[in-house]
């Protein structure tokens, strides 16, 4: 079973109404399932107008590649070849 990023759900055919799913909402997320398999997140606008965007520097990204490219040098081995 699929675990959802979300307590809130709702339906496609839900999502018809949408003032209906923000209301239901709040300022929290909601997964949108169709056939009981979650195909997508709704995030009312409400959720996101607060966050604040901030750049990382050069040396942020290259610390943060340098960290992670090693967890995933078997996905770049591999895409070498296509």
């Amino acid at each position: 079973m699929e675990s959802l990023l979300t307590k809130l759900t709702a339906s496609l055919t839900e999502l018809r109404e949408p003032n209906k799913v923000i209301a239901k909402a709040g300022n929290q997320p909601v997964a949108i399932l169709n056939r009981n398999e979650a195909i997508g997140y709704f995030v009312p606008k409400s959720a996101v107008e607060d966050i604040e965007i901030i750049a990382a520097s050069n040396d942020q990204v290259k610390a943060f590649l340098e960290k992670k490219l090693p967890q995933i040098d078997h996905v770049l081995d591999y895409l070498k070849d296509k």
